[in-house]
C-alpha cells in the first residue's frame, strides 16, 4: 500500500509535466525573466515606458460603441490569412503525400520537384516571386499572393507529416482492406487516413503554429496584418518596446489557443482501444 503512493504521485507529476499548462507555465516564467532583464537594461538607457497609450491602439470605446483599433484590426487580418492558408496548406500537403505514395511516376516527379523547391528556398523569396512576378500574370492581389505563398511553403512540410502518418499505418490494415474488397480510395477514406490523422495531429499543430508566426512576413508586401500595423504605429509614436511586446503577447494568445484546441481534439480522437502504458 505504501509503494502505490509514490507510484501514484509519480504518475500525477508525469501527466502534469506533459500537459500544455506546464509548457505554458515554463514559457511565461521565461517571458517574465526576459522582461525583467530587458526592463533593467532599458532603465540603464533611460527609456520612459508609456504602457498607458497601448489600449487606444487595441480598441476604442465611445458613445457609438466598440471599435477595433489598428492592432486588433491587424490581428483579424493575420487570423484570416493564417486560417485560409492553413486549409490550403493541409490540402496541398495531403495531395503531395498521396502523389509520392502513388504508383504514378509523373506524379512522384512533380511532387518531389515541388518539395525540393519549396523546402530549399526562403519563404521571403517565394513571397516576392509570387507577388511581383506571378501576381500580375495570375491577377493576384497582395492578400491572395500572401495566402498562396504561405500555403505552398507550409504545404511542403505538411506533406512529409502526412506521408509519415500514412506509412505508420500497419501493413495488415491494407491487407484487411483488400480482403474486404475495398478500393484504394475507400481504404484511404475509411481506414488509413483516420488512423494517420490521429497519429500526426501534434506535428500538424506545430506546423500550424509555425504558419501563424511565418505570416508576419506578409508585411513585406504591404499586407496590413498585425506586424505591419505595429510597424506603422511605431513609426508614428516611437513606442517601440511597448508595441512589440503587445504584438508578441497577441501572437502568444493565438498560438496558445490553438494548442489547447489541438489538445482537446487529441482527447476526442483518441482510440477507445488504446491502453494506458504509463508506469
Amino acid at each position: 500500500m505504501h509503494a502505490s503512493a509514490p507510484k501514484k504521485k509519480r504518475n500525477t507529476w508525469r501527466s502534469f509535466s506533459n500537459s500544455p499548462a506546464f509548457d505554458i507555465g515554463q514559457f511565461l516564467l521565461l517571458l517574465v525573466l526576459i522582461c525583467w532583464f530587458f526592463n533593467h537594461s532599458v532603465q540603464d538607457m533611460g527609456y520612459h515606458w508609456q504602457w498607458y497609450q497601448i489600449p487606444r491602439y487595441l480598441y476604442v470605446w465611445d458613445d457609438t460603441g466598440f471599435a477595433a483599433g489598428p492592432l486588433l484590426y491587424g490581428l483579424g487580418v493575420t487570423v484570416k490569412i493564417s486560417a485560409i492558408s492553413l486549409v490550403f496548406a493541409f490540402a496541398i500537403g495531403l495531395l503531395t503525400a498521396l502523389l509520392r505514395l502513388a504508383n504514378s511516376v509523373p506524379g512522384k516527379v512533380a511532387a518531389r520537384l515541388y518539395l525540393e523547391v519549396s523546402r530549399n528556398t526562403p519563404l521571403l523569396i517565394q513571397l516576392f516571386f509570387l507577388y511581383f512576378v506571378m501576381g500580375p500574370i495570375l491577377g493576384l492581389d497582395r492578400f491572395w499572393a500572401a495566402v498562396l505563398a504561405l500555403s505552398l511553403f507550409e504545404g511542403a512540410y505538411a506533406s512529409e507529416i502526412f506521408r509519415s502518418g500514412i506509412l505508420s499505418v500497419e501493413k495488415g490494415q491494407w491487407e484487411a482492406c483488400h480482403s474486404l474488397g475495398f478500393s484504394y480510395k475507400h481504404a484511404y477514406q475509411f481506414i488509413v487516413l483516420p488512423q494517420a490523422v490521429r497519429r500526426i495531429l501534434p506535428p500538424l499543430a506545430n506546423q500550424a503554429i509555425s504558419l501563424i508566426k511565418d505570416s508576419a512576413l506578409v508585411s513585406t508586401i504591404a499586407v496590413y496584418d498585425l506586424t505591419m500595423e505595429a510597424q506603422a504605429l511605431i513609426s508614428e509614436t516611437f513606442l517601440t518596446f511597448e508595441l512589440w511586446f503587445t504584438v508578441a503577447l497577441m501572437y502568444l494568445v493565438v498560438t496558445v489557443f490553438l494548442s489547447f484546441l489541438v489538445s482537446y481534439l487529441e482527447k476526442r480522437m483518441a482510440s477507445p482501444y488504446r491502453s494506458d502504458l504509463s508506469f
